[in-house]
């Protein structure tokens, strides 16, 4: 069943609420979002207006509905549509890759954490407190320090910092799940223990993990572009959203407003999109959560 078919099939649900549907549609109108801004990255080459990192000097900071150049120029005469088509690529990469690799390393660290007998689970969790003391941009700067800025900086920084919150919740999730009847029906049978792990309590834990990996890709977006805002992320003339961000800025005193108004109502759009998202799949997947 597709997401749109499960939607819809909630629409008849007994426990179906106003603000649960609201949330449902909102989370098809982000999913909608996301999957058109993946698409517009992916063909870039081919929709793209102009070579992004290619300016026209006579027309530096030239207004949005210049002929032929919607959305304006920047400060060095390039085009600004065709620098937020590719910058959604680096963009997205930079928020999605980190997240999903935090994913799985916080999924095998949460579930041997709740699963495994003491002291390895004392063990991991307190490791994972440790983390917790470091704020994310002081991870930035050290992995910058010894990679140098760019888009590794970038993944790392942020996969890095969200294991620790990633594994508390897939943590968190196991010890709920631990003492379930399904897991004392599963040992009687003779289950072992991996096939417990992974046959029953794995998919019970997986939809808690999946939601908070969605939601936290929005803000990542944010994130990414204040690391290239800052100089250690994605470092000229490469575009993304960030990095546009900071060209505008230099700019704004010189009446050219637009250079950093279309690529932070981009981030805005796109954070909020996976927001949605994550509420949306909240909401689908746990039928009884009306919050």
């Amino acid at each position: 069943m597709s997401f749109f078919q499960a939607s819809n099939a909630l629409g008849a649900s007994p426990t179906e609420t106003p603000t649960r549907r609201r949330r449902i549609d909102r989370g098809i109108i982000g999913l909608a979002i996301i999957v058109a801004v993946i698409g517009l990255a992916a063909l870039a080459p081919l929709i793209s207006p102009y070579d992004p990192d290619i300016g026209e000097g006579a027309l530096r900071l030239a207004p949005p509905g210049t002929p032929g150049h919607w959305l304006g120029l920047d400060g060095q005469g390039r085009d600004i549509l065709s620098r937020l088509i590719w910058g959604a690529r680096l963009s997205l990469i930079a928020s999605i890759v980190p997240v999903a690799i935090a994913f799985i390393v916080s999924l095998g660290l949460g579930l041997a954490a709740g699963f495994a007998r003491q002291p390895l689970g004392a063990v991991i969790m307190r490791g994972i407190d440790v983390l917790f003391a470091f704020p994310m941009i002081l991870f930035a700067i050290a992995i910058a320090a010894l990679l140098g800025p760019g888009l590794i900086t970038i993944i790392a920084t942020i996969a890095l910092s969200l294991v620790p919150y990633m594994t508390r919740v897939v943590y968190f999730a196991v010890l709920a799940e631990t003492g379930r009847e399904y897991l004392d029906a599963a040992r009687l049978l003779g289950a072992g223990r991996s096939a417990i792990l992974f046959g029953e309590l794995l998919p019970n834990v997986l939809s808690p993990a999946i939601i908070y990996a969605t939601t936290l890709i929005g803000p990542m977006i944010g994130f990414s572009s204040g690391l290239s805002f800052l100089g250690l992320g994605i470092q000229p003339p490469l575009a993304d959203w960030g990095r546009m961000t900071v060209d505008g800025v230099g700019v704004f005193a010189e009446g050219a407003p637009h250079v950093v108004i279309a690529p932070g109502i981009a981030i805005i759009i796109v954070s909020l999109a996976f927001n949605w998202l994550g509420s949306g799949l909240r909401n689908w997947l746990d039928p009884h959560h009306h919050a």
